[in-house]
């Protein structure tokens, strides 16, 4: 095994009530009426293809499709420069992949844009080999493009890559790609595992020998 590939939200970084509240804040002002039933299809959506599934199910008028997909993202990027958390442990975990040799790469379903503002945040800039944003793919997980092109440019097999993810969408997007997949359960003990090869619950204390 020669790379770790990162998912962003709810893996480095606890963004997850940000998208939310942007999303219900955004669609509710066009008139969208934004229920928990749809919100929990969304959630692990690429932010084009939210934007799409509400529009079609709301159309709203007026405002461009693509000025109500940025105004989303500014408010994400908002909340993440005042309130982002890091995962706890995380940059301990980082370090021990890089003293291990591991080359390190990001793959997320967010726009790329969010991306400088969470590894700011967190202090992780300059931390990856490669990021690799859905945005530029035609499909987001759990198509296994971004994971794919993620390998691509670090120039190693997916077989050899390892994945951590902590959503079904991305385990099976990694599944897909051939890669070894490390769920990532943040303590939470009711998510569900569709078939891995890891678990870990936590940064602070994992099981190094997975990767030894």
């Amino acid at each position: 095994m020669k790379a770790v590939i990162f998912d962003m939200d709810g893996v480095i970084i606890n963004s997850e009530p940000f998208w939310k509240k942007a999303e219900k804040e955004v669609f509710t002002s066009l008139g969208v009426q934004v229920t928990d039933e749809f919100a929990k299809i969304t959630a692990r959506m690429t932010t084009t293809e939210v934007t799409r599934f509400w529009f079609e199910k709301y159309p709203w008028k007026m405002t461009p499709f693509e000025e109500v997909e940025q105004m989303v993202v500014s408010k994400v990027i908002t909340s993440i420069k005042k309130e982002g958390r890091e995962i706890p442990g995380i940059h301990k975990f980082m370090a021990f992949l890089k003293q291990e040799k591991f080359k390190l790469g990001l793959a997320t379903n967010s726009p790329y844009s969010i991306i400088p503002a969470v590894l700011e945040k967190i202090g992780l800039t300059n931390t990856f080999d490669v990021i690799v944003s859905a945005e530029f793919e035609t499909k987001g997980k759990p198509d296994p493009a971004v994971y794919l092109t993620t390998s691509q440019k670090l120039n190693i097999n997916p077989k050899n890559c390892f994945v951590i993810e902590d959503s079904c969408s991305g385990m099976q997007a990694a599944k897909t790609a051939g890669m070894k997949v490390i769920a990532f359960t943040n303590e939470n003990k009711n998510i569900y595992l569709p078939s891995v090869n890891y678990k870990i619950d936590s940064f602070q204390d994992p099981d190094f020998s997975i990767f030894i």
